[in-house]
């Protein structure tokens, strides 16, 4: 019973610990898809391209593109009176809106791109903030961009950059720093005079229609394009973030699985001390016409049977805990609520990590029966 206890416990932790993971993971790719789109389309060399080709053309009437946006980003210094920081403007069309989601994300004014009067800016909260700007504040953002195919005029350093003005429209917050306290969103227009380009564009951004399968899109758009593009989608945008929380989610995996090994050999234990007590019983079976090898199969059995019972009950528990976190919320992440970003852990269970944690302990109950049974087992048997 102490054995199976052990095995039930650490098959939970498994499976919760794999579960809360995932749902990390989620709320991660949640917070990038108010920012990223799901399909992006990027040079593979150089830094901008002409979206006018026949082949754009060509994506455009694809049935599963739902909307087309042309992105013009690069770096600028931004300046609000005293107050000056080098940030990454991101030009953008008026589909933007439609590709993201970043009106769920907005925490002061609107997302307004422009009027028939002005050009207006949507900052990060981090920028924002550095800047002292705010909506509704009279005095516009001052923009600098150094001009293209020019030297830098060591007289007059001034003359050496391109200006531009955008009132603050709004203010987004992302909780995540890159996009928070780096990025700020422009008119695709007003980039495009910053930097003097009549149509270029550093990325397309795509948005499916709703039933198409992304990965089925990006293989038409890859025969279209060809190798000159790279064809991101939501998790390859932020590939480095997604593969840390992969190899952090794995890590602790092995970690578990240490310590599943541990618990599991306490069978060792057990049927050793289980081959003493039944030593009779092998003799009359013996008698009655069983070899060895039966009898070293039937205490296997019975090893077998406690890291398998052991799984499946732990396993069971732990779906049971994750469907109770995921709609009760009983284990907070902070004692004050609205700390972080969400009150409780998130999680999401995933059938091939159930069957994951199953395996696990099936393999590692199997090693630890077989050693008692095929080398102690010579002892006593014979």
């Amino acid at each position: 019973m102490v054995c199976v206890c052990g095995v039930v416990i650490a098959t939970t932790a498994v499976v919760c610990a794999l579960s809360v993971y995932n749902g990390f993971n989620d709320l991660v790719a949640d917070m990038f898809s108010s920012f990223d789109p799901e399909l992006k389309i990027s040079p593979r060399t150089g830094k901008v391209f002409d979206p006018t080709t026949a082949e754009f053309q060509q994506v455009k009437q694809l049935p599963d593109i739902a909307y087309f946006g042309e992105v013009l980003q690069d770096n600028a210094l931004i300046r609000y009176h005293d107050r000056q920081d080098v940030a990454i403007i991101k030009g953008v069309d008026d589909n933007f809106s439609h590709l993201t989601q970043i009106d769920s994300v907005l925490i002061d004014g609107s997302f307004i791109l422009k009027d028939e009067v002005t050009d207006y800016a949507i900052l990060g909260v981090g920028l924002s903030s550095k800047l002292g700007a705010k909506p509704g504040f009279a005095s516009p953002l001052e923009i600098y961009v150094p001009k293209r195919n020019e030297k830098v005029n060591l007289s007059n350093p001034a003359s050496s950059f391109s200006q531009e003005y955008a009132y603050i429209g709004g203010v987004f917050m992302i909780n995540q720093q890159v996009y928070d306290e780096g990025y700020m969103i422009l008119p695709l227009s007003l980039v495009r005079e910053l930097y003097k380009y009549d149509k270029e564009v550093t990325s397309i951004e795509l948005k499916i229609a709703d039933g198409a399968n992304i990965s089925s899109v990006k293989k038409q758009l890859k025969s279209i394009l060809g190798d000159r593009f790279i064809i991101q989608d939501r998790y390859e945008q932020q590939e480095a973030s997604f593969k840390m929380m992969q190899v952090e989610k794995w890590i602790t995996y092995l970690i578990l699985s240490f310590i599943l090994t541990i618990a599991l050999f306490n069978v060792v234990g057990s049927l050793s001390m289980l081959m003493i007590e039944k030593k009779d019983d092998v003799h009359t079976l013996r008698n009655m016409g069983a070899d060895n090898k039966l009898i070293r199969r039937i205490f296997l059995f019975e090893g077998w049977m406690i890291s398998g019972f052991g799984a499946l009950i732990g396993i069971v528990i732990g779906l049971a805990l994750c469907f109770l976190q995921r709609q009760f919320g009983l284990i907070k992440l902070g004692q004050t609520a609205g700390a972080f970003i969400i009150d409780a852990y998130p999680v999401r269970v995933m059938f091939t990590d159930a069957l994951i944690a199953f395996i696990t302990v099936a393999a590692i109950g199997f090693m630890a029966a077989w050693y008692p049974v095929h080398y102690l087992g010579k002892k006593w048997f014979n």
